[in-house]
C-alpha cells in the first residue's frame, strides 16, 4: 500500500488564477469621452460665437455702408448747395458790375447832358425823326408815315442855329421831293375792299352759277317764253308752254362750236365759292407784304376762275367783276427812293459836333491846370 501510493503521480495544487484588471482601460475611456464632450462643447460655443461675430460684422457692413450713403448724399448735396451758391454769387457780382456800368453810363450821360446847349438836342431830335421815317418806309413801306417825319426833322432842323446842316436840308429836300412824286398806296382801303369782295363771294348762291344760255342747261319752268309773255297765263299759251318745256327736256340742241361748261353741283359750287375766297385772302396777303407778282396772280386767278364758272349777267358777278378789275389796276409795290443819305450827313455832323465839344473840353481842361501850376 505504501508502494501504491509512492507509484501514483504526485498530486498537482489548483492555485487561483490572477483576473485581468481592465479599470485602467475604463478609464481612459471615461476620460476620452468627458475630453470629447468637452471639446464638443466648446466647438459648439465657438461656432455659436463664430455666428454671433459674422453677424456683427455684417451689420456693422451694412451700418458702414448706410453711413457711407448718407455722407455720400449729404457729401453730393453739399457740393451741389455749394455750386448753386457760387452760381449766384457769379451772377450778383455780374449783376452789381452791371448795375455799375449803367451807373458810370449814366453819370457820363448826365456829364454830357450838362455840356449840351438846345442845338444838340434839336439836332438829336432830328436824328431821331429821320431815323423814323427810314423805319417807315423801308420795314413799313409806310410813304405818308416817312414823308411825314421828314418835314417834321426838316422843321427841327430849321428850328436850330447851326449852319452846319445846311447839307443835310438839302438832302431832305432832295428825298421830300422824291416821296411827294410817289402815288401812296391805300393798303388799308386795299385791304377793306378785298374783304367786301370776299363776303359777296360767301353770299353768292347757285343762281349766280352758269347762266341758262349755257350749254348743257336744260330749260324748266322759267324758260324765256315764259318771260316774253310778261306772266300770260291763258289757257292755250299754257297748253303751249307745257308743250314747249316737254318737248325741251325731250330733244335738247346743243352747239358742238363751242366749248362746254358743265353745271357745277351744290358740292362743286361750296367749293368754287371757298377757292374764291382763298384766292382773294392770297391778294390780302400780298397787299399787306407789298408783293406786287403775288397780288396780280391772285387777282388774275380769281377772275378767270369767275369767268369760266358764273354767269356775268348776275348782277352780284358784275359787281365783283368791276372791283377785281379796279383793283388789279393798283400797284402795292411802288419802288422806294433812298432816304438815307440825310440820316448819315447827320450823323458825321453830330459826330463833329461831339469831338468839336470834346476838344473844347481837354483845351480848358489844359488851360485850367496850367492856371493852377503858374
Amino acid at each position: 500500500m505504501t508502494e501504491t501510493t509512492n507509484q501514483l503521480p504526485a498530486p498537482v495544487s489548483k492555485e487561483p488564477t490572477e483576473r485581468q484588471k481592465l479599470w485602467p482601460v475604463w478609464l481612459v475611456a471615461l476620460v476620452a469621452l468627458i475630453l470629447t464632450a468637452v471639446l464638443a462643447l466648446w466647438s459648439w460655443q465657438q461656432w455659436n460665437n463664430h455666428q454671433a461675430v459674422m453677424q456683427s460684422l455684417q451689420a456693422l457692413q451694412q451700418d458702414t455702408a448706410q453711413l457711407e450713403e448718407l455722407y455720400g448724399d449729404r457729401g453730393s448735396q453739399q457740393s451741389r448747395r455749394l455750386q448753386s451758391l457760387e452760381e449766384k454769387l457769379a451772377s450778383q457780382r455780374e449783376l452789381i458790375a452791371t448795375q455799375q456800368r449803367q451807373i458810370d453810363h449814366n453819370a457820363r450821360e448826365l456829364l454830357e447832358a450838362g455840356n449840351r446847349t438846345r442845338t444838340d438836342w434839336l439836332l438829336a431830335e432830328a436824328e431821331y425823326l429821320l431815323r423814323i421815317a427810314n423805319q417807315r418806309l423801308m420795314i413799313e413801306k409806310d410813304i405818308r408815315g416817312a414823308l411825314s417825319a421828314l418835314e417834321a426833322a426838316d422843321e427841327v432842323l430849321n428850328a436850330s442855329d447851326d449852319i452846319g446842316v445846311y447839307p443835310v436840308r438839302q438832302q431832305l429836300a432832295r428825298e421830300i421831293l422824291a416821296l411827294n412824286g410817289l402815288a401812296g398806296v391805300d393798303r388799308t382801303g386795299l385791304y377793306l375792299k378785298l374783304e367786301a369782295a370776299i363776303d359777296s363771294i360767301s353770299q353768292l348762291t347757285d343762281q349766280a352759277l352758269i347762266s341758262e344760255n349755257a350749254p348743257g342747261f336744260l330749260a324748266g319752268s322759267g324758260s324765256p317764253a315764259e318771260v316774253e309773255t310778261g306772266g300770260e297765263t291763258g289757257p292755250l299759251r299754257q297748253a303751249w308752254n307745257k308743250a314747249k318745256a316737254t318737248l325741251m327736256q325731250v330733244v335738247v340742241v346743243r352747239r358742238l362750236d363751242e366749248p362746254v361748261k358743265p353745271l357745277l353741283s351744290p358740292d362743286q359750287s361750296a367749293y368754287a365759292r371757298l377757292n374764291l375766297q382763298l384766292m382773294l385772302e392770297e391778294a390780302e396777303m400780298a397787299v399787306l407784304r407789298g408783293n406786287q407778282s403775288l397780288y396780280e396772280r391772285a387777282l388774275t386767278k380769281a377772275r378767270t376762275t369767275i369767268d369760266d364758272w358764273y354767269d356775268a349777267s348776275n348782277p352780284r358777278i358784275t359787281a365783283l367783276t368791276g372791283t377785281l378789275a379796279e383793283l388789279a389796276q393798283k400797284n402795292v409795290d411802288p419802288e422806294l427812293p433812298d432816304i438815307s443819305q440825310s440820316l448819315d450827313l447827320l450823323k458825321d455832323r453830330l459826330a463833329g459836333r461831339l469831338n468839336a465839344s470834346n476838344g473844347d473840353g481837354v483845351g480848358n481842361a489844359s488851360q485850367a491846370n496850367g492856371g493852377g501850376d503858374s
